[in-house]
């Protein structure tokens, strides 16, 4: 103001986009020099060490692509590559729509003591991964094991599960179902309880079966849901690391080795740094796209 003349809006100074204070900024900090220093900062080493040779008793030395020629001409590579999709099909072709049904049962009225049974099928997340597999070797035990010991009482030949190339891949699968199918369960759950029950209440005056109201009703409700769902459980299957590797080591013949299993023979057992990090640059290139196809696919269902 101008004496007692207003000055104009557009002559008024425009509020600061960024506070004196610096208290706010100070307090946030922590997050943003942890993922710096943990993630941000490892990533870009990574991707960059990508381009080297190095080993903990030489130099790095520049090779450009090399590192990456290796890997698309590297049989065992594929192999894991191969198992390591035959994991995360089954756990978005087994273990979401199981979960799904352990969802609804949980979510069911007919069901007594919810609350018991809810933390039963969580359990298996909050065991240690470790303590779980040591179990199932002892379950999928050539002569001791009590699965062969069912089949044998059922007149049936006992498997090789540790040991059979052509099983192998199915006992490591055995494992993911059993530990994911909980905890996927849960968010279905939490997807199924947000559903209004009004939806429910209209679909029955109009004459809907169960079926119907599932298909019409629950179904498009929990897109949202089964998006995030099938998008967490691919990159976590893609990852999987414990099981394979305290089953069967990635044996026999590498049948079982998982991506990340190679990219750790790679890196610290054989100290090949930049070899291994060419396999974790190319595994998160390959998590990053099939998210975005499954981001993609999602928005196309979600929409229909």
């Amino acid at each position: 103001m101008i004496g007692n003349v207003p000055l104009p809006p557009q002559a008024r100074p425009r509020p600061s986009r960024f506070r004196a204070d610096p208290t706010p900024y100070v307090f946030i900090s922590p997050f943003y020099i942890l993922f710096t220093l943990f993630f941000l900062g490892p990533t870009i080493f990574a991707f960059v060490l990508s381009f080297f040779n190095w080993s903990a008793t030489t130099d790095p030395r520049y090779v450009g692509t090399q590192n990456y020629e290796r890997v698309w001409s590297d049989p065992i590579f594929w192999q894991a590559v191969q198992n390591t999709l035959a994991y995360a099909g089954a756990s978005l072709f087994i273990v979401c729509p199981l979960a799904l049904l352990v969802a609804l049962a949980l979510n069911s009225d007919l069901l007594w003591f919810k609350p018991f049974w809810r933390a039963v099928y969580f359990a298996p997340i909050v065991t240690s991964s470790v303590a779980v597999t040591l179990a199932f070797v002892m379950l999928y035990s050539r002569d001791f094991g009590l699965i062969n010991a069912t089949l044998v009482s059922l007149g049936l030949d006992p498997v090789n599960w540790l040991g059979d190339r052509s099983v192998v891949r199915y006992a490591v699968i055995g494992v993911i179902i059993w530990r994911w199918t909980g905890l996927t369960s849960i968010y279905f759950l939490a997807g199924l309880q947000s559903i209004p029950k009004e939806l429910y209440e209209a679909a029955q005056l109009d004459g809907a079966d169960a079926l119907r109201q599932f298909w019409y009703v629950t179904l498009p409700q929990l897109r949202p849901v089964i998006l995030f769902v099938s998008i967490i459980v691919m990159i976590g299957s893609m990852q999987i690391f414990d099981e394979p590797q305290i089953l069967t080591a990635g044996g026999p013949a590498n049948s079982s080795l998982s991506v990340v299993q190679y990219l750790y023979t790679r890196g610290i057992n054989q100290v090949r740094f930049g070899y291994a990090s060419t396999i974790g640059v190319t595994l998160f290139a390959a998590i990053f796209v099939l998210s975005l196809i499954q981001l993609r696919a999602g928005r196309s269902f979600r929409d229909a």
